[in-house]
């Protein structure tokens, strides 16, 4: 299934997130080195996972990479920790292309001022609670629910890029069955 950019306003514009300002890009294909931080869309079955953190939003599931780590170990980790589920599958399907204009990176080890937040989408198996480690996002809710779920919960808090992750996710999803 072809994806056209254009159909997702949120995503085809840019975003800023504080001192960084983010282009979101189908183009995956990125210097490994460059990349910082991975999210996943995850779903259980048919159905997506979102989660809450205690400021009372729904958040994107992911993070930043820990020193000499790679994506996809982080990737793993981040879900056991903001879920309390396993990766079972993980495909790539885009990026956020990122500069900061901050004089220093968010954490030392990671690419400045220019870096790539990797997006895909994938199975997980819930196993346990969120570990919610201290230095990471406290999760209060974990749900699995239908897409139309999912993006009214995030539309509800005007976050709209991430509602329009979800749904880019399930139509490359359907389109790969």
């Amino acid at each position: 299934m072809l994806i056209e950019l254009h159909e997702f306003p949120a995503l085809s514009k840019g975003i800023v997130w504080g001192p960084v300002e983010n282009c979101f890009t189908l183009d995956y294909e990125v210097d490994e080195a460059s990349v910082s931080n991975i999210s996943i869309i995850p779903m259980v079955g048919e159905k997506y996972v979102i989660m809450q953190i205690d400021n009372g939003k729904w958040e994107l599931i992911g993070g930043t990479l820990e020193p000499n780590e790679y994506y996809m170990d982080a990737l793993s980790r981040e879900v056991k920790e903001e879920l309390g589920a396993e990766l079972v599958s993980y495909k790539l399907f885009g990026c956020f292309k990122c500069h900061s204009s901050a004089s220093v990176p968010y954490r030392p080890h990671i690419p400045h001022p220019n870096f790539v937040r990797l997006v895909g989408y994938g199975q997980v198996n819930i196993v346990g609670a969120p570990l919610n480690p201290p230095d990471g996002e406290q999760v209060i809710a974990v749900e699995v629910v239908e897409i139309e779920e999912a993006v009214r919960r995030f539309e509800e808090i005007g976050r709209f890029d991430i509602a329009e992750l979800y749904l880019m996710a399930h139509q490359l999803r359907l389109g790969a069955l």
